[in-house]
Order: C-alpha cells, then structure tokens, then sequence
C-alpha cells in the first residue's frame, strides 16, 4: 500500500507541473506596449570594453 501511494502522490506532482507548463499564462501585467525613451544619454562617460 505505501508503494502505491508514493507512486500516486509522484504521478500526480509530475502531471500538476506538466499542466503548469502548458497552461497558458496567468499573468495579469497591463498591455502598454513600448515606452519611449524620454531622457539624455550621458554625456562624456567612456563605454566600458567588455
């Protein structure tokens, strides 16, 4: 009985996270598109050679 219930209780963590991923979003972030960008660049600054 103990063999049955882990194996029911890692079936269903894997299929919970399997339905996580292919479910759609459920993000709630305001559609605003793209902002401009509304200030000055730096003036003088060396970019840094990566």
């Amino acid at each position: 009985m103990g063999i049955y219930k882990l194996f029911n209780s890692i079936t269903q963590y894997i299929s919970e996270a399997v339905v996580r991923i292919f479910s759609p979003s459920d993000d709630a972030y305001p559609i605003i598109g793209v902002q401009p960008f509304s200030g000055e660049p730096l003036q003088g600054h060396k970019r840094a050679d990566w």
